[in-house]
């Protein structure tokens, strides 16, 4: 059953993401980011604290406000120092200069902040808050107050951290946020907390949690649950130290478990893609293991698993996987069963059944292959390379006959690497060199100089991603390494995978299957492209 509670999305993605370790996002990384929130519909953007000093803020709210975003634009900041009037202020008089209709600021709701970081009395700072409220009020469309470290203030002095809430409610906040700002809070005793508070304040109520004890996602649930019509959090939950309640996870849980229609369906199925943008302007890893929208979301790699969710999806999968744009994934491994590699298949060859021989004998490849160390999981190009050849749709036309890298160490102390290999293709040799930062560099250049004359296309095969694991620490030296290669062509990014006790030829045979990948699927472009033109004659 739909409450009647409306909840609003305030995503500080911009402003608190963007102090995340490792992320320091620029003018126009902001306003990509900003575009794509207005696609997704929440409702409020935080973009950042536009203070004297932080020219990138100023000019984001100046670029932003000619972007006619759906969301309302909030400007950040402080209370008044204690030195000047809001009137005097150069903080606070940047928030009025921003172009946006709403204004943030925080408070100190603790009194240990009030005496050790601000250094005024308590009363001082009830006046910074009264004053710096009410001044804005008069000023913005929409005054929200977020009450910093206010779970730690209540449960060192309630009193007063209460009293700090009836000042900015009294002064015209028209939100008074509760934020966990150290994120140590616990469920039970925030719950407890939060509704002692809905007993002394009449304005709507907001919530603002940090992950530091893993509960940020529970704690904001728990306070729409009692009435917060506000939620605040950033895209994957990234933010200081372990960073905000993950709007990736809070809106859908909202929304497809509690019933409550915080933004249209069709937004919410474009999560996924967000939050993917997101990490990619940040340029971080996308974190595969995320509820909702990570990778791992809904792959399935036991082979029970895997059978069950083929007969009945929601046997294994608590929400549909395109509800909030993710797909699902069977994931080809030691533990697969057949109807694994059925699925993965499916794409590759149609109408197979179940107990086909070639299932099993593909099955029977990828296990064999899994015992000597290989790993599908990342390598998708790698075992829909072993797929074709085994469904006898593809052949590659050349041969490599071997290849040899030379590295050495010159007197001037820079390294030199050298590559060479020597390939067949329709009867003919040829014998190529060339050098490269490293040995796998210098292989991947000699083996597309190599190619490259005879097949053009693979002048655009980009290496991307080079990681190397060993898998018996037991043998130090002479253990068997897996080399996992992402390549990318402009279009789409694939990964290959290749295993030895000798870590450039696994290197060599993960190269190999990516450039092989490559010629494979422009080919069957090609393929499709001519029976398009045909059914068209």
């Amino acid at each position: 059953m739909k409450s009647r509670q409306t909840i609003k999305i305030y995503d500080t993605t911009l402003r608190d993401g963007n102090q995340a370790l490792g992320i320091n996002l620029s003018l126009t990384d902001k306003l990509d980011i900003a575009a794509k929130l207005s696609e997704l519909g929440v409702h409020y953007i935080e973009g950042g604290w536009p203070n004297p000093t932080n020219n990138v803020d100023i000019e984001f709210y100046k670029r932003a406000s000619r972007l006619r975003l759906r969301p309302r634009l909030a400007v950040f900041g402080s209370t008044r120092r204690p030195a000047a009037s809001c009137a005097t202020d150069a903080f606070v008089q940047a928030l009025v200069k921003a172009e946006a209709p709403v204004a943030t600021i925080f408070g100190k709701s603790w009194d240990l902040h009030v005496r050790k970081v601000l250094r005024v009395t308590l009363e001082e700072n009830l006046a910074l808050i009264h004053d710096t409220v009410s001044y804005l009020a008069s000023r913005k469309d929409e005054v929200v107050y977020d009450a910093e470290h206010f779970f730690d203030g209540y449960k060192h002095n309630r009193d007063y951290a209460l009293s700090t809430l009836t000042v900015a409610q009294d002064s015209g906040a028209d939100v008074i946020v509760l934020c966990d700002t150290n994120g140590g809070t616990l469920p039970a005793e925030f719950l407890s907390i939060w509704q002692e508070v809905k007993r002394h304040v009449r304005c709507a109520l907001g919530v603002h949690t940090h992950n530091d004890a893993g509960c940020a996602e529970a704690n904001t649930l728990l306070a729409v649950g009692e009435g917060a019509t506000q939620v605040q959090g950033t895209i994957n939950g990234i933010g200081e130290r372990c960073g905000n309640a993950n709007l990736c996870t809070v809106v859908p849980d909202l929304q497809l478990k509690l019933g409550y229609d915080v933004i249209p369906p069709a937004a919410l199925r474009r999560f996924t893609e967000v939050s993917i943008f997101v990490s990619e302007v940040a340029n971080v890893a996308h974190n595969i293991r995320m509820p909702y929208v990570g990778e791992c979301a809904f792959s399935h790699k036991a082979g029970a698993h895997a059978d069950g969710v083929r007969k009945a999806n929601e046997s294994f999968e608590h929400v549909k996987p395109e509800s909030v744009g993710n797909t699902r994934q069977f994931v080809v491994s030691a533990q697969a069963g057949s109807s694994t590699i059925l699925e993965r298949l499916g794409a590759l060859h149609s109408n197979l059944d179940k107990k086909d021989p070639l299932v099993k004998q593909l099955l029977a490849k990828i296990k064999e292959l899994e015992s000597g160390g290989y790993q599908f999981e990342a390598a998708d190009a790698s075992f829909e390379l072993i797929a074709q050849e085994m469904l006898g749709r593809f052949t590659e036309s050349f041969e490599f006959k071997g290849f040899r890298v030379i590295e050495e160490k010159r007197e001037s102390g820079d390294v030199f690497s050298e590559a060479t290999i020597k390939l067949k293709k329709d009867g003919v040799y040829e014998h190529t060199a060339a050098e490269g930062d490293g040995p796998v560099n210098a292989l991947d250049n000699a083996l597309r100089k190599a190619l490259v004359k005879f097949y053009p296309n693979l002048s655009e095969v980009k290496l991307e991603d080079f990681k190397v694991r060993v898998l018996d620490g037991t043998q130090g030296t002479g253990a068997k390494v897996r080399v996992l290669i992402e390549s990318s062509d402009g279009r789409e990014r694939w990964g290959t995978v290749g295993v030895s006790a000798n870590v450039i030829e696994a290197a060599w045979l993960a190269l190999v299957d990516s450039l092989k990948y490559k010629l494979m699927k422009d080919d069957r472009r090609r393929r499709l492209r001519g029976r398009r033109s045909s059914v068209r004659i």
